[in-house]
């Protein structure tokens, strides 16, 4: 399937979807030409979902054309469409249909998130990295739209948390709750996301100091699991008794 660079691919149906405005079309970019996301918190595996997006676009091509955003290297930056790059390239593919659009670093993050917070199957480590990132950019760019806020962070800060969660159909509260995953190190985050570890016992586990995490991780590959009474123990020996931040904002 040979295709020259730069060769315009008209779009029709897939316009809405990827929001491109009526003067953007797709062009063929070499894939050698494309980098990764900085900091993408969505995994790429080579599941059987994997092999079937090969076999389709060994067959079909690449259906959907990924979104990126010129670099600063005459190079390009993946915004959605790291599955499909990879699919294309076990494939054989050299060149992958994409739009090209300018952006911001957080127009890019936000852009980023959006195109697969919603998909299936998400890991509650992709969820946690994601909306921390998305709602990180959102807060920058109120703070550049209403400099009044950049005095109250916390408001800003609660604003941003309620709107992300509206716009993902969960709770503000479960928002904060999934960024507390974050402060996990990496072992107790895998058990998360292997379901070895409760979530909400990993919430609590987030507020203790992450070398006193690593002996938790290595009793649980001892003994299997932790109690939320054992965190609750371990946490007034540390004295910092039941946890007290809010969650509601």
């Amino acid at each position: 399937m040979k295709n020259r660079s730069g060769e315009k691919i008209k779009l029709t149906s897939i316009d809405e979807l990827l929001g491109v405005v009526n003067e953007e079309s797709a062009m063929e970019i070499e894939i050698d030409k494309i980098k990764s996301f900085a900091g993408h918190p969505f995994k790429v595996i080579d599941d059987e979902k994997m092999q079937n997006l090969i076999e389709s676009i060994s067959e079909s091509g690449v259906l959907t054309p990924v979104l990126i955003r010129p670099d600063q290297n005459d190079g390009y930056e993946m915004i959605s469409g790291h599955r499909r790059m990879h699919a294309a390239q076990k494939a054989g593919l050299i060149t992958i249909p994409a739009i090209v659009r300018e952006m911001t670093d957080d127009e890019a993050v936000i852009a980023m998130v959006d195109a697969n917070i919603q998909r299936e199957e998400l890991l509650p480590s992709e969820k946690a990295f994601a909306y921390k990132m998305k709602m990180e950019a959102m807060k920058r760019q109120g703070a550049r739209i209403d400099l009044t806020c950049v005095q109250n962070d916390h408001k800003l800060g609660k604003k941003s948390r309620e709107i992300l969660g509206e716009q993902i159909g969960i709770s503000s509260a479960q928002i904060q709750r999934y960024i507390r995953l974050t402060e996990l190190i990496p072992d107790l985050l895998e058990l998360v996301d292997k379901k070895r570890l409760n979530f909400t016992i990993a919430v609590d586990i987030s507020y203790i100091p992450q070398d006193v995490q690593k002996w938790i991780y290595e009793y649980i590959c001892d003994n299997g699991f932790i109690k939320p009474n054992q965190i609750a123990a371990l946490k007034n020996y540390l004295g910092q008794g039941p946890v007290t931040q809010s969650y509601s904002g």
